[in-house]
């Protein structure tokens, strides 16, 4: 048996971890609502279940909580897009479905359900108004999130064109196309996320997209 300091000492820092995770929670919600400037440290610990002095020992001030909260956003974003893309590697390995179209679909659908989320839209419309005090909450989005799922997406196409299910001569324009086909519209049919958008319109979004995509992309004929 482990000893009992042994056992403690293992405590500890998932404890840590646990009140890390209060915190940014509670600091996503408090920003997301109130905005940089209004949003206090008092009402981050309140909400949290914390001493205030906690956040500044594990975030060191304001700005840098912003900072971590957009990440930790920006990570969780990462891992619903990459899981909505799963689809794409099965048929790249001809272990998925036949159906192209119907695969695009599905995973079109996925990744408007993760650019529909609610806390999707909150980061948005928190970047849009702290983007001129913090330019550098782009780049962590941008690097954390929106890069590595491009960079995921175009290296399924390109798969795909190997296995002669597309055609994509430069899969990373192709990435941006199919992404900028999707989401190009939704800001604005959501009205910046305050408006439901339901589903038989985002099955007719995701089904018009992959049906232009595939006009450009689809198989070469020879």
């Amino acid at each position: 048996m482990d000893a009992p300091g042994t056992r403690s000492a293992a405590v500890r820092p998932r404890a840590r971890a646990d009140r890390r995770q209060r915190i940014l929670d509670a600091a996503f919600t408090t920003f997301a609502r109130e905005g940089y400037a209004q949003a206090t440290v008092d009402a981050i610990a309140s909400a949290a279940g914390v001493a205030k002095h906690t956040i500044y020992s594990h975030f060191g001030d304001k700005q840098t909580l912003l900072r971590e909260t957009i990440a930790a956003e920006s990570d969780l974003a990462l891992a619903r897009n990459l899981a909505a893309l799963e689809l794409l590697r099965d048929v790249a390995a001809d272990t998925g479905p036949a159906d192209m179209p119907a695969v695009l679909r599905s995973v079109a659908r996925r990744f408007l359900d993760c650019y529909c989320d609610v806390r999707a839209h909150a980061v948005r419309r928190l970047l849009y108004a702290e983007a001129v005090q913090f330019p550098d909450l782009i780049d962590i989005i941008q690097g954390r999130a929106t890069d590595p799922v491009t960079e995921a997406l175009a290296d399924r196409l390109a798969r795909l064109s190997l296995a002669g299910r597309l055609h994509t001569p430069d899969p990373a324009s192709a990435a941006e196309q199919f992404a900028a086909l999707l989401t190009g519209s939704m800001q604005s049919r959501s009205r910046l996320g305050t408006r439901h958008v339901p589903d038989d319109e985002l099955h007719a979004v995701a089904t018009a997209a992959v049906e232009l995509f595939l006009t450009a992309y689809g198989p070469a004929i020879t």
